[in-house]
């Protein structure tokens, strides 16, 4: 008699087993599908968005724990399990982890808020944060700037999306300023005259068209600069080749460049 309620009760608990391990197996291999199916279409997304190619890992990535921690609790619902304190317990760790990693997950939020904004990209010439460079890279925590002298400048994210941001290469085209001084007894027409011809030579845009100004008057001379335009790749270059023609322009029409002096007038 004994023997047969057992047997009735390990048959039942059998029955019982089956009945809920077998929906929530078929449920976690749906699942695990479905979640490829998602991260597949995802990343196709991914691809064909303007979003840099640096946030596309970690999009997937945190995704692809989202999905599993939401299948983990659909499944245990499945089993009988009761995941209201798993929930609890969830969410106490991640308050916990918020709290103590503050600063990194600021410069997350920063990272996706220049992914979203498209300040600048990568390639661009900028000024961020008081650094000037061309941005190699926009990671969800850094962005980094290659300066002319080829140094890496890593400024968090954060710091980036606080502060003013300066682009200059976005237009495709720049100004060079270039101010230079010349002697009161140089006619102004004739200084203009040369450092628009100074200004002129390859890789200088003729529209807008180079153009010299006056600036100030000095104690000891006038002040000028050249504006002229031209290509964002081509900036630097422009401006050294035009610093040294200026130079070589006013030697040869014998405009002469001063500098601060003082006459002495002694009576007798």
């Amino acid at each position: 008699m004994i023997l047969e309620k057992i047997e009735s009760m390990a048959a039942s608990a059998g029955a019982f087993a089956l009945h809920q391990v077998l929906p929530a197996v078929v449920t976690l291999v749906i699942g695990i599908l479905a979640i490829r199916v998602i991260l597949n279409l995802l990343r196709q997304f991914l691809e064909k968005s303007k979003l840099e190619k640096a946030a596309h890992s970690l999009i997937c990535s945190l995704t692809t724990v989202v999905l599993y921690l939401l299948l983990g609790l659909i499944v245990a619902s499945g089993l009988g399990i009761d995941v209201t304190g798993i929930i609890a317990l969830a969410s106490v760790l991640t308050l916990a982890v918020s709290l103590s990693v503050q600063n990194a997950l600021t410069n997350v939020i920063g990272g996706f808020t220049l992914l979203y904004t498209h300040p600048f990209k990568s390639g661009d010439y900028v000024d961020i944060a008081g650094r000037s460079g061309t941005v190699e890279e926009i990671s969800m925590t850094y962005t980094k700037l290659t300066t002319p002298d080829n140094k890496v400048i890593s400024i968090p994210n954060s710091a980036v999306v606080a502060g003013d941001i300066v682009n200059y290469s976005v237009a495709g085209t720049r100004r060079v300023d270039i101010q230079v001084s010349a002697s009161y007894d140089a006619p102004v027409q004739k200084v203009l005259d040369t450092l628009v011809q100074a200004g002129t030579m390859d890789n200088v845009l003729l529209d807008p068209a180079p153009m010299a100004v006056v600036t100030n008057y000095g104690d000891s001379a006038i002040g000028y600069e050249l504006r002229i335009w031209t290509k964002t790749e081509d900036y630097w270059d422009v401006k050294f080749a035009v610093n040294q023609k200026i130079k070589y322009i006013f030697d040869e029409t014998g405009i002469e460049m001063t500098y601060p002096h003082l006459n002495v007038h002694i009576e007798q």
